[in-house]
């Protein structure tokens, strides 16, 4: 009786009915390497752009949670960057570490712009209230003109960002590995959540200032008439500069972690000696 031999391979087939029986002439055949498990920061990354997408299809209405989602995401981001792997695969994968520093300078002058038109707005919110108060028409007109400025400089960054997201990933080259791809299409997939939670915050923050825009609008004609009309108009008013309260820091926290992240792309590409 022939002895028995285990041969040791450390890939499977790539198809059962391509195997030959061992009583055949040796053959190369063709094979596929098991997969290796993902680093936990790599999944930590992933765990984040779903809570994104997820937010984004539930509830996208809040405009400081979107921001820290944003921040959070940003930060696992930031984490993911100080990896060997994730520098190696950059360094190599020119065209996505290019795609990546043109989204991330994208997203920080959206952000930028953001963070001056919220500034802006809590002005506008305290002329009209104080118009309001006062029973001053022209004063409340010029600062329902000013809110409308804040609606439309706001809806122009959810446009510019969103089509920034809808952007399609970089390419690796043909000797890219299978880990070199994951990682650079988390990378680009992160980048896109990014910038759909950023124009997602920007329109919510829009449709809240052209909610209480059109509010005071209607207010000088009945205000001296019905006070029902004011006070609902006080009403989005307060409802408004919650909002730009709720966001204020938080705008500040993205539009540093934006920067630092870009920071840390472009050390990549061109690292210190």
């Amino acid at each position: 009786m022939a002895p028995i031999s285990f041969g040791r391979s450390i890939s499977f087939p790539l198809s059962p009915a391509r195997s030959k029986p061992r009583t055949a002439a040796p053959c190369h055949v063709r094979s596929i390497s098991l997969p290796c498990r993902s680093h936990p920061l790599l999944s930590h990354l992933h765990s984040h752009i779903a809570a994104v997408r997820s937010w984004l299809v539930q509830d996208y209405s809040s405009v400081s949670a979107g921001l820290a989602h944003i921040h959070a995401l940003h930060a696992a981001f930031a984490e993911l960057l100080l990896l060997p792997d994730a520098q190696y695969t950059l360094r190599h994968a020119t065209a996505a570490a290019d795609r990546l520093l043109h989204a991330f300078l994208l997203l920080a002058d959206a952000h930028q712009s953001f963070q001056e038109a919220v500034l802006a707005l809590r002005q506008d919110v305290a002329e009209a209230r104080a118009a309001i108060r006062r029973g001053d028409a022209a004063r409340l007109a010029s600062a329902v003109r000013s809110q409308r400025r804040a609606e439309k400089e706001l809806s122009r960054l959810a446009s510019t960002v969103s089509a920034g997201a809808a952007a399609k990933h970089a390419r690796l080259g043909l000797g890219a590995s299978a880990e070199e791809t994951e990682m650079a299409g988390a990378l680009m997939e992160a980048a896109s959540a990014s910038a759909a939670a950023s124009a997602a915050v920007f329109s919510a923050a829009a449709s809240m200032t052209s909610a209480a825009a059109s509010s005071c609008k209607k207010t000088p004609a009945f205000a001296g008439s019905c006070k029902k009309a004011a006070s609902e108009t006080v009403e989005k008013l307060e409802e408004l500069e919650r909002c730009i309260d709720e966001c204020d820091s938080s705008c500040h926290k993205v539009l540093r972690s934006i920067v630092h992240t870009r920071v840390a792309l472009l050390n990549i590409q061109t690292p210190t000696i």
